[in-house]
């Protein structure tokens, strides 16, 4: 599977299923329709799908600290914005 299309179906699934803001997927799908953008950072996409994938709205409060959250998931979307020059 291309990795912007996995970007895009995990993007999907954390918004039905774990609550991913509107405001982050947005960025996300952002990021999917412009892939001649972000071609070069194919393995950096691939990461990003990857974090998607583990979004947890709670993560990261409680006892194991675990998981993806939205603080995390917007510093990795801002630093793939900034490689392309996309504003926020």
């Amino acid at each position: 599977m291309d990795v912007f299309e996995q970007l895009r179906r995990v993007t999907e699934q954390a918004q039905a299923e774990n609550d991913l803001p509107d405001v982050l997927a947005a960025r996300l799908f952002r990021i999917v329709e412009r892939p001649e953008l972000f071609d070069r950072y194919r393995g950096e996409i691939a990461d990003l799908a990857g974090q998607v994938e583990q979004y947890d709205t709670y993560a990261q409060t409680g006892y194991m600290g675990m998981g993806v959250n939205n603080v995390i998931l917007d510093g990795a979307i801002r630093r793939m914005e900034e490689k392309a020059s996309l504003p926020p």
